[in-house]
C-alpha cells in the first residue's frame, strides 16, 4: 500500500484499526521526498530525526489503546514562516538562514498536543513576498504537474509537497492569496480562514492586518479536520477572536439546495485566461444542476484592490521588517570595513534581503513617510473599507460567492519575475478577500489544455467557514478533479 497517497482521514482509520503505524507512513513519505524533491525543491529544511521520534511516540499511544486524535501520527509539513522550536525557520531568506527559534507557534503547539508528526519546513517566497516561489533564497520551487512552471506563491512549497504526496497536509500563510493561489495552481485544497479565526502567534509577520495561517490538504474533509485542530482563540494573539469553534466536519453535507451563490461580474473582465473562465463557468453550471440559486452580483471597488493592497501591505512590511538589523538575531554582516552602527545596519540589510523584499520595504517606507501618509496609506485604508462594504452588501443577497482564484493557470518559471506589476496582478482575485478579512477556499475545478490545474474560489461571510466547506464538499462529491494526481514518478 502506498501510504503517502492517502488522505489524513483514510490514514486515521487505518491507524485506529492498527493496520499500519505512524512510523510506516512517515518513512514512506521521507523515501518519496528523497526520490522526488530534488526536482521540485518543496522543502528548505527536513526534520527527519525529530519526526521519526514523534511517529514512534504516536505509535506508542496508539498501541496503548483508547481514542486517538484525528491527526495523531499524521505527517504534515509547515511553511518556513511559522516558528518551530529547535527547527530552523528561515522565511525563505538569507537574513534568517541560521535562525532556530526557541518557541513554537500556537498552531505547532496544537499539533504537538495531537501527536502530529512534523516533517519539515517548506519553500516559500522570501518573507512571503511573491506569487511564484521564485523569490526564495533557497532556489525556486517547481510545480509537480509541470516542473518548468511555478507552483504559485508565496506558499508554493506547501502546495507542491501536498500535490506530490510529499506530505499528507501542510500549513501555509495567506496575506494576499498565498494559500489559495498555489493551491489552485497545484490542484489541491487551500483554505484561508477568517482573519482572527486561527492564532498568528509565532507567524513571522509580513503585513499584520492581512496575514492569516491557512491549510493545504488533498480533500475538503481533511481541511475540516485540520481547521478543527488549529482554530480558536489564543490570548497570545491580540487579533485572535474569542468566538466558539464549531465542529467543521459536521458541515460536510452533499447538498446545494437552498444555497444562494453570487457570481461577481467584475471577476470575469478582460485579462482572465479563457480556460480559467470556462472552468469557473462549468463549476457554476454544476451548482445550478445541483439545485443552487445562481445570481450575478457586483463588487464595484474590485478594480482598486491591487493598488490598495500594494500600499497597505508594503507599509506594514516596512514596519515589521525594521527589526532585522543584525543585532538580536539573524544575519549580521562580517564586513571588516564597517565604520559605525548605521553602516552595519545598512550592509546587513543589503546582504540579508532579496530584491523583492527590498522593493516592498522601499514602497512601504515611502507610503508612510512625512507628506505622503495622507495621500497614500490613509487613502488606501479608506478604499479598503469600501471593498469590505461591497462584500457586506453582496452577502445580504447570497450565502457564498464563486470566483476564479488566479487569472491564469501556472506560468513558466522566469516568465514574470522581471515584471513586478504582472506578477502582482496574479493575485487580483484573492487580494480583496484579505483586505475584507473574509474566509475563502480554493478547490480543484478543471485543467488547462496543457494539463495544469485550475482552482475555484468560494468566499464566505466572516466566521462562516462552515458554509464554504459545505459548498466545497458538495462540489467535490459531484466531480472528480480532486482525485487526479501529477505524473511525477
Amino acid at each position: 500500500m502506498e501510504l503517502y497517497k492517502l488522505t489524513a482521514h483514510e490514514l486515521h482509520k487505518l491507524l485506529s484499526e492498527k493496520k499500519i503505524s505512524s512510523l510506516e507512513i512517515t518513512e514512506s513519505i521521507y523515501g518519496r521526498i528523497e526520490k522526488l524533491d530534488k526536482n521540485i525543491n518543496s522543502y528548505i529544511t527536513l526534520a527527519k530525526e525529530s519526526a521519526l521520534q514523534q511517529a514512534r511516540k504516536a505509535d506508542k499511544k496508539i498501541s496503548a489503546g483508547g481514542k486517538i486524535g484525528p491527526l495523531s501520527g499524521i505527517p504534515v509539513s509547515i511553511k518556513d514562516v511559522i516558528s518551530t522550536k529547535n527547527i530552523k525557520t528561515t522565511c525563505g531568506s538569507r537574513m534568517l538562514e541560521n535562525y532556530i527559534p526557541i518557541f513554537d507557534a500556537t498552531v505547532i503547539e496544537k499539533f504537538k498536543r495531537e501527536n502530529t508528526v512534523i516533517l519539515g519546513k517548506t519553500n516559500m517566497d522570501e518573507f512571503a513576498m511573491g506569487s511564484s516561489t521564485e523569490n526564495s533564497a533557497y532556489g525556486a520551487c517547481r510545480n509537480p504537474w509541470d516542473t518548468s512552471t511555478i507552483p504559485g506563491g508565496s506558499s508554493g512549497g506547501s502546495a507542491a509537497c501536498v500535490a506530490a504526496d510529499l506530505a499528507i497536509m501542510s500549513l501555509g500563510s495567506d496575506t494576499g492569496g498565498s494559500v489559495r493561489q498555489p493551491a489552485s495552481m497545484c490542484g489541491v485544497v487551500g483554505l484561508k480562514p477568517t482573519y482572527g479565526r486561527v492564532s498568528r502567534y509565532g507567524l513571522l509577520a509580513f503585513a499584520s492586518s492581512l496575514d492569516q495561517i491557512g491549510t493545504f490538504t488533498k480533500d475538503v474533509e481533511d481541511t475540516a479536520i485540520l481547521l478543527n485542530i488549529i482554530a480558536g482563540h489564543d490570548p497570545l494573539d491580540s487579533t485572535s477572536v474569542a468566538k466558539e469553534v464549531p465542529d467543521y466536519t459536521k458541515s460536510l453535507k452533499n447538498d446545494a439546495k437552498k444555497l444562494k451563490i453570487g457570481v461577481p461580474k467584475e471577476y470575469f473582465a478582460e485579462g482572465i485566461h479563457q480556460e480559467v473562465k470556462k472552468s469557473i463557468q462549468n463549476a457554476v453550471e454544476t451548482f445550478k444542476k445541483l439545485g443552487a440559486e445562481i445570481m450575478e452580483i457586483s463588487l464595484p471597488h474590485t478594480e482598486y484592490a491591487v493598488a490598495t493592497f500594494y500600499i497597505i501591505a508594503p507599509a506594514e512590511a516596512s514596519s515589521n521588517l525594521a527589526r532585522y538589523v543584525g543585532v538580536n538575531f539573524g544575519h549580521r554582516t562580517r564586513d571588516k570595513g564597517i565604520g559605525n552602527i548605521v553602516d552595519m545596519y545598512e550592509k546587513t540589510r543589503d546582504e540579508g534581503f532579496g530584491n523583492e523584499v527590498k522593493r516592498r520595504i522601499m514602497l512601504g517606507t515611502y507610503a508612510l513617510s512625512s507628506g505622503y501618509y495622507e495621500a497614500y496609506y490613509l487613502k488606501a485604508s479608506k478604499v479598503r473599507t469600501l471593498i469590505k462594504k461591497d462584500f457586506d452588501e453582496a452577502f445580504h443577497k447570497c450565502d457564498v460567492i464563486l470566483t476564479p482564484v488566479s487569472p491564469t493557470p501556472a506560468f513558466k518559471i522566469g516568465e514574470k519575475i522581471s515584471d513586478p506589476l504582472q506578477m502582482y496582478l496574479s493575485d487580483i482575485f484573492t487580494i480583496p478577500i484579505n483586505l475584507a478579512g473574509l474566509p475563502a477556499i480554493s478547490i480543484p475545478c478543471g485543467f488547462s489544455n496543457k494539463g495544469l490545474p485550475i482552482g475555484l474560489q468560494i468566499i464566505g461571510k466572516p466566521f462562516d467557514e462552515e458554509k464554504i466547506l459545505q459548498t466545497a464538499y458538495t462540489f467535490e462529491q459531484n466531480t472528480e478533479f480532486h482525485k487526479k494526481k501529477p505524473k511525477i514518478d
